[in-house]
């Protein structure tokens, strides 16, 4: 087992390294007059050419990078025209359009997304193993075809469908649930719960569907096994077979699936954090785009590519730790 974690910390450390190449490529070798986009528009040429000394762009471009990565672990020292300002480490870089540093932009808009993605993830993961036990449970009835029909609805909505339809239906008509407003936890954790319900129901009931289907589809190969056969031939129940070798047999891809899922919506909760105004990285990461804030942009892309990665290594231990045989492979 121990072999297996140094594996794949050191994979997770490659791919790691490899975005940073990748993102750094992208954004500062491109064509054009980075130090100029990095400013912005309104900044005159004597403040274009402190932005280019800050990045050390008249270096070559290993240096660059070096210079670039040393930020990250050590942290860099910015000259405002009034003094000098440390970003500390990790530092991410700092917005010259707002004067902000990037790591502490990202911190402020962190928790909203946290909070959406792990209480939408528990939603959405209940509900859809639920729905693909329930499925195994009814197969071969009509409740069976009912919830595939459902689930294969859920896939092909759109986030923003459900999400409207939900505001109309429990905010305006029934008027059951407020509007969502986020509150940070620390402020009121009942408020900052109530107001996430809505975008957790709308994540939960498009994300369950590919749960459903995948607990289904494991629990029903389980139970079709030779030793399912011979137990069920010893008169095991149905209920007991079910609960204690089909669903286990779906544990593992369950796993794997959700860690997947939960590192890619902390970069794809756009039209989530959109539709309900929550304060996150995803709608920060729009902002940006939009205004052409390359250094948020950078720092953005670095900070939900490292949850992608890390989402990947925790779902690799966790699968492992369902299934040992994921140690040998």
């Amino acid at each position: 087992m121990t072999g297996f974690l140094l594996r794949r910390a050191a994979g997770a450390v490659f791919v790691l390294f490899a975005l940073s190449v990748v993102v750094y490529a992208a954004f500062y070798v491109a064509p054009g007059n980075v130090a100029q986009i990095a400013c912005g528009p309104r900044c005159s040429p004597a403040q274009v050419a402190q932005v280019s000394a800050q990045l050390h762009l008249g270096d070559p471009l290993y240096l660059q990078y070096a210079h670039f990565v040393e930020a990250l672990f050590a942290g860099r020292d910015y000259s405002t025209g009034t003094g000098v300002l440390h970003c500390q480490a990790p530092c991410l870089g700092l917005s010259y359009q707002s004067d902000q540093q990037v790591t502490q932009l990202i911190l402020a808009k962190l928790p909203a997304t946290a909070s959406l993605v792990l209480g939408g993830a528990v939603l959405w993961v209940l509900l859809g193993v639920g729905t693909g036990i329930l499925s195994v449970w009814r197969r071969g009835r009509p409740t069976e075809r009912i919830l595939t029909w459902i689930t294969l609805a859920g896939m092909a909505t759109p986030v923003f469908v459900i999400g409207l339809l939900l505001i109309i239906v429990l905010v305006t008509a029934l008027q059951l649930l407020p509007f969502p407003d986020y509150v940070p936890l620390t402020d009121d954790p009942e408020q900052w719960a109530w107001n996430l319900l809505l975008p957790w129901i709308s994540l939960a009931l498009v994300s369950a569907a590919p749960y459903a289907r995948m607990t289904r589809a494991a629990m029903l190969e389980t139970l079709a096994e030779d030793h399912v056969r011979t137990f069920r031939a010893y008169g095991v129940g149905e209920r007991v077979l079910v609960r204690r070798h089909a669903l286990r047999g779906a544990l593992a891809p369950v796993i794997a699936l959700g860690a997947l899922d939960v590192g890619a919506m902390f970069g794809g909760a756009v039209l989530t954090e959109s539709l309900f105004g929550i304060p996150g990285i995803c709608r920060e990461l729009v902002d940006a785009v939009r205004n052409v804030d390359l250094p948020v942009v950078v720092g953005l892309v670095l900070v939900t590519g490292f949850f992608v990665v890390l989402a990947n290594a925790v779902a690799d231990v966790l699968q492992a730790l369902a299934d040992r045989r994921v140690v040998l492979a």
